[in-house]
């Protein structure tokens, strides 16, 4: 009796539901009259309903939701766009669009992580203005690999001269530098994690407008370069643009041919990189780096080798300290936080010289400071970092990790 009930109840209800979204038409054509009714589907099943638009905050989250995800395998390539307004101790305050793209040259090859390219402009309230481009390409599984970058800058800057002392008494001098760079190396695997290859490195600095031009040493305020070098690596990071593990190491040597520029001389420079990531607890990776750069004698002004900047000695303004060589070690700690966030702590150390024979420890200087990451694209962070150094400090806002 109660099943029977039951399914009265249902019975009416159904009827009453119904009668009350039944739809009835007419349709005359001449003396033919069409009587029917029809019952709609709901919104949720229909096919011809129209979504309802989404706010522009909630656009924004999904699009850099997707933006985190491998889209390699479905498109040629996939790029990001984000732009912001930030301050970096170099060019002030500056508005900054970037866009990084992901793609696979061989879309069948799953094994290789994807390639990448960056695409970058900033202007700043000071008259700073740069284009650029970087990225690699790697190919056939990995073993043929190929880095470029490519930069356009104008900056109005600060000079103190050439060498340690002049950077810590001489008072600063104004200039604008114009720059241009063009720097490429092809690599091919040899065994295991060991590639070797060749380089093109292509550079012009015009610098005009000096207060003082005793600072240079009488030297030509516009040079042009162009070298021809070999580079040998070795690298077993698991990921090149945000490594949780690996040893990355790489020797390169650039012959800058007198012909080929405007040097007064043939000149030699050395690079040597030494990078280590561990992870040490969940979400945490513990990263070194150590670096040299070297210059032969005679190297002009724009060519030597300046610390400070975005990624090395970060907080000292980068061209304060410039000199033919430069040595200097960070290790930092990375940790994860919460979705997209991360959070970093470094120290380090660096020195600017002359040469070996006129290296000393009382020049060294700190570099120590923290930071905020937030992943922009899959394997690819935004960072903003505050660094302190020895009587400076200053924010630096990039794409990419430190090293």
């Amino acid at each position: 009796m109660r099943s029977i009930k039951a399914l009265a109840v249902v019975a009416v209800l159904s009827v009453t539901v119904f009668k009350t979204v039944a739809q009835e038409h007419l349709i005359v054509r001449g003396n033919d009259t069409l009587r029917y009714t029809y019952t709609p589907l709901p919104r949720q099943f229909r096919t011809d309903s129209v979504p309802q638009k989404k706010g522009f905050l909630r656009r924004m989250v999904n699009y850099f939701e997707r933006a985190t995800q491998d889209r390699t395998f479905e498109k040629k390539i996939d790029f990001t766009f984000v732009g912001g307004i930030s301050y970096t101790k170099d060019t002030n305050v500056n508005f900054t669009v970037l866009a990084a793209g992901l793609y696979r040259p061989d879309r069948t090859d799953s094994l290789t992580q994807p390639s990448n390219i960056t695409l970058s402009g900033s202007v700043s309230v000071i008259g700073y203005y740069s284009i650029g481009a970087t990225g690699y390409n790697l190919r056939r599984h990995n073993r043929q690999r190929l880095y470029y970058t490519i930069d356009f800058s104008s900056s109005p800057r600060y000079f103190w001269g050439l060498g340690y002392d002049a950077a810590r008494h001489n008072p600063q001098q104004e200039f604008i530098e114009k720059t241009l760079r063009v720097e490429c190396n092809y690599q091919q695997k040899l065994f295991r994690n060991t590639y070797a290859g060749v380089l093109l490195d292509v550079q012009h600095t015009h610098g005009k407008d000096f207060d003082d031009l005793s600072y240079l040493a009488s030297q030509r305020q516009t040079y042009t370069a162009t070298g021809l070098g070999v580079i040998v690596e070795y690298d077993s990071r698991d990921v090149h643009t945000l490594p949780q593990k690996g040893v990355y190491l790489s020797l390169k040597e650039t012959f800058f041919a007198k012909g080929l520029g405007s040097c007064p001389k043939s000149l030699w420079r050395t690079n040597f990189t030494a990078d280590f990531f561990q992870r040490i607890w969940h979400g945490a990776i513990l990263a070194a780096d150590l670096y040299g750069e070297f210059n032969s004698e005679g190297t002009p002004w724009p060519m030597l080798a300046r610390l400070g900047g975005s990624n090395r000695m970060r907080g000292y303004y980068r061209g304060r300290y410039i000199d033919n060589n430069l040595l200097s070690f960070q290790v930092e700690l990375r940790q994860h936080i919460w979705r997209r966030l991360g959070g970093i702590v470094w120290a380090g150390a660096g020195n600017s010289f002359h040469s070996i024979d006129r290296f000393e420890w009382a020049h060294t200087l700190p570099s120590y400071g923290v930071g905020l990451r937030w992943m922009f694209k899959k394997g690819i962070n935004i960072r903003m970092d505050y660094g302190f150094g020895k009587n400076t400090g200053g924010f630096i806002f990039g794409i990419n990790e430190a090293f």
